[in-house]
């Protein structure tokens, strides 16, 4: 037998040996495409105007006192998002249009006034990120303004830059972070860090049934201070084929509204909360 031929025996054999295990890798690797392809177009049919972040209207009062008209309010949270694109930007990514507005409401004192408006308004870019083809998390890179729209001393704002990111552990349950880079610009409120703090983490969990949905998120303050405010939410469905909630709040820190923002609080509060089928945005 000649060396050519052994040569052309030994590579038909290594063809044949790499040939299927190519073609296993590419019917694979296909699928996984053709997988992650399918959850882009369910993504990209979603409504384009949807819920954002939690909103809620909720009443309540002081924890550890005794309830007055200034110390009992109203709070109420209206957030929306719109989708501006498809996933046909670089990386699969999707422009956003963000509004959140805060209002703290003085039902119980005369003339019912508004303590504080807040807006928070933003835009930015999310990706939904997929994995062993499933969707596990989503991560958004944001510009925000935040501000109460009142003037002189009263005015209260600042900037910032914001990377949130979620990461889906089981179906019901989701962690989630965001680090901010503040653009301080408002007089009255320079040290707002040392108050509404740099960064947050934190959890949402909902029950087997759906019926159930518990949320805590902590707010790291400025400092190497073991200081944090605290948001707990509960929330019991009213419907199963609804998205409304009755939930009860407790808030206990600084920063709850921009007027106030220096002020410590402990509230509890009770009312409706309105949030996506899937979970909420922070």
């Amino acid at each position: 037998m000649s060396n050519r031929t052994l040569l052309l025996i030994i590579v038909s054999l290594l063809a044949a040996l790499w040939m299927p295990a190519m073609a296993q890798i590419v019917t694979r690797e296909s699928s996984e495409q053709q997988i992650a392809d399918s959850i882009r177009s369910e993504l990209d049919n979603r409504p384009y105007f949807s819920l954002y972040k939690d909103t809620y209207f909720i009443g309540g009062t002081v924890l550890g006192g005794t309830p007055d008209g200034y110390n009992s309010d109203v709070k109420f949270q209206i957030s929306f998002q719109q989708r501006l694109t498809k996933s046909v930007l670089p990386f699969h990514t999707y422009l956003y249009l963000f509004y959140s507005q805060k209002a703290i409401w003085h039902v119980f004192r005369n003339s019912l006034p508004f303590r504080d408006l807040n807006f928070n308004p933003g835009i930015g870019l999310s990706k939904h990120i997929i994995m062993k083809n499933k969707l596990v998390g989503k991560a958004t890179l944001m510009l925000e303004h935040e501000s109460n729209g009142k003037a002189g001393t009263e005015s209260r704002s600042w900037n910032k830059i914001s990377i949130a990111a979620e990461a889906y552990i089981a179906p019901q349950l989701m962690a989630h972070g965001k680090y901010w880079i503040p653009i301080v610009d408002g007089m009255y409120n320079k040290d707002i860090l040392d108050y509404c703090g740099v960064y947050q983490a934190g959890f949402q969990a909902i029950s087997n049934d759906s019926k159930w949905v518990l949320d805590m998120t902590l707010v790291k303050r400025k400092g190497w201070n073991f200081n944090f405010n605290t948001i707990v939410q509960l929330g019991y469905r009213l419907n199963h084929n609804s998205n409304q909630f009755l939930m009860l709040q407790y808030y206990n820190g600084y920063g709850e509204c921009m007027m106030d923002y220096k002020q410590y609080h402990s509230r509890i509060r009770i009312g409706l909360l309105i949030r996506p089928r899937f979970f909420s945005d922070f």
